[in-house]
């Protein structure tokens, strides 16, 4: 299959496009590098340096499959920059659908998870929401061939660690690499249903070659938690130097994710696993 993978120099992107020349498929990225890096790049992948509202400019009558996974990712960073995160994660959305469209491909949307909470809490729910609710528009109406998938926490190898995109694990790793001390953000005990990326890689593949439909969406999750503070032991344990502070709560955040429902393992036989504490010892 010909796949075009946007976002395709991020952390989840680089490791799917992994998966997907190691079967053999043709596959091409798309990305405008403000959260992906070229050291992410993949021997036998084209990579097109391009912002995602001009996807409409890559001649795509040959494509089989578009990954959508060029977003603006991180909650925080959106109260600073609202507008520019409706532009990428709304309005991109748009031009990937209208793409599809036209040259009859089929789509699987990265969504989140943060569609289970108030959408309102944050410029960044509200926003991924829309975009699914983009392809549900283009699925519906068009008659567009679109499947959403809902991520978790995502963690594992070429997370980031440095700057506004570092998820808690990535900023974890950070400030112990720089001998500071485990942030940990109000009481710690909201929780998380960390998903390594080699399960979403296989989640995102299993539903990109397969033929079945859902009418919401596949739940990307292992449909195991573990609160903050729990995650802090885990780092503990593996570096036993490290201290902890605590810091007040901040916008956006919510207190609880956990897989909603069990379709992806069910109807594609997915099987997620509770890597994080042996990933965290392997560091």
């Amino acid at each position: 299959m010909k796949i075009l993978v946007t976002g395709g120099a991020g952390f989840i992107g680089s490791n799917l496009i992994k998966r997907l020349l190691l079967e053999e498929h043709e596959v091409h990225s798309l990305d405008n590098y403000d959260s992906g890096f070229k050291s992410n790049h993949q021997l036998g992948c084209n990579y097109i340096n391009a912002d995602i509202e001009t996807i409409e400019n890559i001649e795509g009558k040959d494509f089989d499959l578009v990954y959508h996974l060029a977003a603006l990712s991180r909650i925080q960073p959106s109260f600073e920059n609202p507008k520019e995160t409706f532009r990428v994660n709304v309005r991109g959305c748009e031009a990937v659908a209208e793409w599809a469209k036209y040259n009859n491909v089929k789509i699987v949307y990265a969504g989140s998870s943060s569609k289970h909470h108030d959408p309102t809490i944050s410029p960044y729910a509200m926003y991924k929401y829309l975009g699914e609710e983009v392809f549900k528009l283009y699925k519906k109406t068009y008659n567009v061939d679109a499947e959403i998938c809902r991520f978790y926490n995502v963690y594992g190898p070429g997370e980031v660690v440095e700057g506004d995109w570092a998820a808690v694990v990535g900023i974890f790793r950070r400030q112990v690499r720089d001998g500071r001390k485990i942030t940990i953000v109000g009481d710690g005990e909201q929780r998380r249903d960390f998903t390594h990326v080699i399960d979403i890689v296989d989640a995102l593949y299993k539903v990109g070659m397969s033929n079945e439909k859902n009418k919401d969406a596949w739940e990307l999750g292992t449909g195991i938690n573990y609160s903050v503070n729990e995650l802090y032991k885990m780092f503990l344990e593996r570096y036993p130097h490290i201290e902890a502070k605590f810091i007040p709560e901040q916008l956006g955040n919510y207190r609880v994710t956990l897989r909603e429902n069990n379709d992806t393992v069910e109807r594609l036989g997915w099987e997620p696993k509770d890597r994080l504490n042996i990933y965290i010892n392997s560091l």
